[in-house]
């Protein structure tokens, strides 16, 4: 092996930092003896080097190479004592990546080596296993992080303003066929123009990507022929993942933020702090395990050979350690400050909270966020739950985060579906769930409402199937939730009924407009709005094809529907009314005889407090008074808009809906929106205050009356 002079270096940053002149190495171990830098030849195949980090300060080994440019490929051997039952899995056979590596090249070719156990071993994990790993591992490089960011500037858009759109990088261009091929599936592809003209013709203000965190293909999917198709197996906290780009990803990332920007799209990184891919006691060594188990994972007090699971997925990472928090706040920053992006959704966030055991909404996780002065003024989005006990904590999270709302996504699917008793809650989720954020001080934006998101069936699987349907997932139907809150509409999956298909077509459309219509912040699942189905598998995070692909053309892509969705998007955006910051009222408002919101009964009267208890009631009125909405703009002028008249009817019969009066007034409302129509488009039919409107069966209709009428 080739030798190079090192010099000391610095213990901070941690990870490769190239200067101009040379590249400073910094590794955190606690309890590692010896850390030795491996260089790698450019195509990762040969190790050219192994140098021993001369260094240790504050339990940081580090060294500085002169000589060394970006491009370099490297990775770490770290060595110490191997003694998993006290927590300890040191062995320096296993090639190990940096936990703070800006990018990392190749995937990892799985075979017994990757584990530091012998694979079959009569003492399992206590065994040892002395096969080097390197030949199979990914490798990461040294970057030059310069980029031109020209006036790139955030859209900074109001919470109250935001719509956003999940999506997977690959799975939302890869069928794209206004796409150069090369650019399906990529970052490029993302911020190509027909995918921003897509976008923007929608409406959405933001897309959450799910992971693009370098992350890692499981053994046992790669043997079945799948994929991680999803990307929450994360290995690389600071590396977009490569597989993603067209080029070269860091600069290609950069990229597609700067024109999303141009375009007023802000960027939402959907983000796995929780755990790693290095699984369970059993799992590989291929990263934080080698360089410091102990350190880096939740272990059992009484039996540190173990971890502790709160996450499904085998490990969890240790929170209460600073070096553990440090890592989690420098990734954040850094996909901040270098690469732009506008926020991050932090996935199964509860276990992000748990200090010791139970879950600590004060932890000092969210501590540290809420006085950062870069991250606490970004978008922060929680995934409020994880799979330990007490791990349910919607309406829980600090002042400053929003929220997945589940309770809003489980009404809303039964109401539709035809279930009794819910008109009071559904009333409370469709105003922006008071009674889950109100106590806190926080806004109806703090509720981020979904019907539908990757992780279940999509829109149009909701109303087409009552069951899962994952037998290509290769785990005989066991994965995925089984109670979905579906309904099929009277046949199970696919259908040439017409009947049946025109009222799936209805119930898709009644679930979008209740969805962007309720306070809050909507968020709309890739592919719903073109009516996406993925054939009932409500698991497919193991499928990279095209039961994922967003098919944007032929008789798969409801072109009908996109255009329903922009329509209610568009209405949205032009009326205040739809998406206020303060919740309602439900009272006169001070010297005035004027309410800002009404709960209407068919016959056009208020509904009564014992009405709301009806286990039959499933149909609602509900007037929001646009002259009422005790908002200012950022000038201090008094926000004003139209009445407006949401009409909920999920009884399978049609009712006659008496159309409210505007204070003994006359004046005419004007359907917008009927989701009975087959393209949810109202003719701009208008019906006088006392007048009755023909509310179909299994329908959703929006009026409107303007406010100089009222």
């Amino acid at each position: 092996m080739r030798e190079h002079a090192i010099w000391p270096g610095n213990p901070y940053p941690l990870g490769a930092t190239w200067d101009g002149s040379g590249v400073n190495f910094a590794l955190f171990s606690e309890h590692a003896e010896k850390v030795e830098l491996c260089l790698f030849d450019p195509k990762g195949r040969r190790e050219i080097a192994r140098i021993p980090l001369p260094e240790r300060t504050d339990l940081v080994w580090h060294g500085y190479l002169p000589q060394v440019r970006p491009g370099q490929l490297y990775g770490y051997r770290v060595h110490g004592p191997y003694q998993p039952e006290a927590g300890h899995r040191f062995n320096p056979n296993k090639l190990l990546l940096d936990p703070y590596a800006r990018a990392i090249d190749g995937q990892i070719k799985w075979s017994d080596a990757h584990f530091g156990y012998k694979i079959g071993h009569r003492r399992d994990d206590l065994s040892f296993d002395r096969r080097d790993s390197a030949a199979g591992m990914p490798k990461c490089r040294v970057i030059d992080a310069a980029f031109t960011w020209g006036d790139d500037r955030p859209p900074k858009t109001s919470w109250h303003e935001t719509v956003i759109y999940e999506l997977h990088v690959k799975g939302f261009t890869q069928l794209n066929k206004l796409l150069p091929p090369p650019l399906r599936g990529t970052y490029a592809g993302l911020a190509s123009e027909p995918v921003i003209e897509h976008l923007k013709h929608l409406g959405v203000t933001a897309v959450e990507l799910m992971p693009v965190h370098a992350f890692v293909d499981d053994r046992h999917l790669v043997e079945k022929g799948l994929r991680n198709y999803w990307g929450y197996n994360t290995l690389g906290y600071f590396a977009p993942e490569a597989r993603y780009a067209a080029g070269e990803e860091i600069g290609e990332f950069k990229s597609m933020v700067k024109t999303l920007h141009a375009a007023g799209i802000e960027v939402i990184l959907d983000v796995v702090y929780n755990h790693t891919a290095e699984g369970n006691h059993l799992g590989p060594t291929l990263s934080f395990r080698g360089i410091d188990n102990a350190a880096y994972y939740r272990l059992f007090g009484r039996d540190p050979r173990y971890c502790m699971d709160y996450t499904g997925c085998g490990n969890t990472l240790n929170m209460m350690h600073p070096r553990v928090l440090q890592l989690i706040m420098d990734s954040l920053r850094y996909w901040v400050l270098e690469m732009h992006v506008d926020g991050f959704r932090f996935d199964l966030a509860s276990a992000l909270a748990r200090e010791l055991h139970e879950v600590d909404k004060l932890g000092a996780f969210f501590d540290i966020i809420h006085q950062d002065p870069v991250l606490s003024r970004v978008k922060l989005i929680a995934e409020p739950w994880d799979l330990g006990e007490g791990g349910y904590q919607v309406g829980n999270f600090p002042v400053g985060w929003t929220e997945w709302n589940g309770r809003y996504r489980d009404v809303m699917r039964d109401y539709w579906r035809g279930e009794g008793g819910l008109i009071g809650e559904f009333a409370t989720r469709l105003t922006g769930s008071s009674d889950l954020y109100a106590h806190s001080g926080r806004r109806p934006y703090a509720s981020i409402n979904f019907i539908t998101c990757h992780d279940g069936f999509t829109l149009r699987d909701l109303v087409s199937y009552n069951d899962k349907h994952n037998e290509a997932n290769g785990e005989g139907n066991r994965d995925g939730e089984s109670h979905n809150r579906a309904w099929n509409c009277g046949v199970e999956g696919e259908t040439e009924l017409r009947a049946i298909n025109t009222l799936r077509a209805r119930q898709q459309r009644n679930l979008l407009a209740t969805l962007i219509f309720s306070q809050g912040v909507p968020m709309i699942a890739s592919g719903d709005e073109f009516g996406r189905s993925q054939g009932g598998n409500n698991n497919t995070y193991c499928q990279d094809n095209a039961l994922n692909w967003l098919k944007w053309e032929g008789e798969d892509a409801d072109h009908e529907l996109f255009e329903f969705a922009a329509a209610c998007l568009r209405l949205r955006r032009e009326h205040p009314v739809l998406r206020r910051r303060h919740f309602f009222q439900g009272r006169y408002l001070h010297g005035t005889e004027v309410k800002d919101i009404h709960w209407l009964k068919p016959n056009g009267s208020d509904m009564t407090n014992q009405e709301w208890e009806h286990h039959y009631a499933r149909c609602l009125g509900v007037y929001l008074v646009g002259t009422a909405i005790g908002e200012t703009d950022l000038r201090g002028r008094r926000i004003e808009d139209d009445d407006c008249l949401l009409l909920f009817n999920a009884h399978h019969e049609p009712l006659s809906f008496v159309l409210p009066k505007r204070n003994g007034n006359d004046a005419t409302w004007t359907a917008q929106l009927d989701t009975a129509r087959p393209d949810g488009l109202a003719l701009r039919k208008r019906f006088s205050g006392g007048q009755s409107y023909p509310l179909m069966a299994r329908s959703f209709v929006l009026l409107l009356l303007p406010r100089e009428a009222a």
